[in-house]
């Protein structure tokens, strides 16, 4: 199938507050996208158990019935690994990890810029659409007591399984594919998130420190994905 006779891709937007779901519905419908709207939790969850599927969910933490971090976990405890951009109107820095320990994929806190949150699907539905294309380079690791199978999005550490986002799993490849290499954050961000030229770096900072509570003993003082001061990251899999 060609590009111009590709499917639309489904987004689901789950936000409760109707004039900003009905003008982000017309928005990306106007951009291609096939949209559904959920203002609840609950339709939510019937929507995403229907047969349709979706390519991605813009997902407002604060719902009358429930909130988007325990929506979002719940998602990622039953393997649905849908990418998540997560909406809020909380601005503090712990409500943001919460967002990103639920398992989002991104976080964007209210009044957000239209432009930038269309880019940040646009980003994400590029990087996956790239990823099924593309060969699979390298498809099970281990380093300390992790294993790490790509192709089947299993991971384990000292054998207890891991629930890891398709971001923090691509993120986790690219580490492994350029081990013991100085990375700098905006080739991560070019890379790994599809943004070039983009200046949010604290984005991979935040990412990064979800694979040390992953993988590292003492997240605090990191053996496996190390900080190397005013360069980036870089991924030692001797620890």
């Amino acid at each position: 199938m060609s590009e111009t006779e590709a499917q639309p891709q489904r987004l689901l937007i789950v936000e409760d507050e109707p004039h900003l779901s009905a003008g982000l519905k017309l928005n990306f419908e106007f951009e291609g996208f096939e949209v559904d709207n959920a203002a609840t939790a609950r339709e939510a969850v019937a929507l995403l158990a229907g047969a349709k599927g979706y390519d991605a969910i813009i997902l407002d933490v604060t719902l009358p019935d429930s909130d988007g971090f325990t929506l979002c976990k719940r998602l990622r405890a039953a393997g649905n690994f849908t990418p998540v951009i997560m909406l809020t109107a909380r601005t503090q820095a712990s409500d943001r990890v919460t967002g990103l320990e639920s398992g989002a994929d991104d976080y964007l806190t209210k009044p957000f810029d239209l432009d930038e949150l269309i880019a940040r699907v646009r980003s994400m539905l590029r990087r996956l659409s790239w990823e099924r294309r593309a060969p699979v380079v390298t498809s099970s690791y281990t380093f300390g007591g992790a294993e790490i199978d790509f192709e089947r999005h299993e991971a384990t550490m000292d054998g207890k399984p891991l629930k890891l986002t398709s971001l923090e799993l691509d993120l986790l490849r690219y580490f492994v594919q350029n081990a013991e290499r100085v990375i700098s954050r905006t080739e991560l961000l070019e890379k790994v998130w599809k943004l070039p030229n983009y200046p949010n770096t604290r984005t991979v900072d935040n990412f990064v420190m979800r694979l040390r509570r992953h993988f590292e003993a003492s997240p605090s003082n990191p053996v496996y994905f190390r900080s190397v001061r005013g360069a980036g990251y870089k991924f030692v899999p001797a620890g």
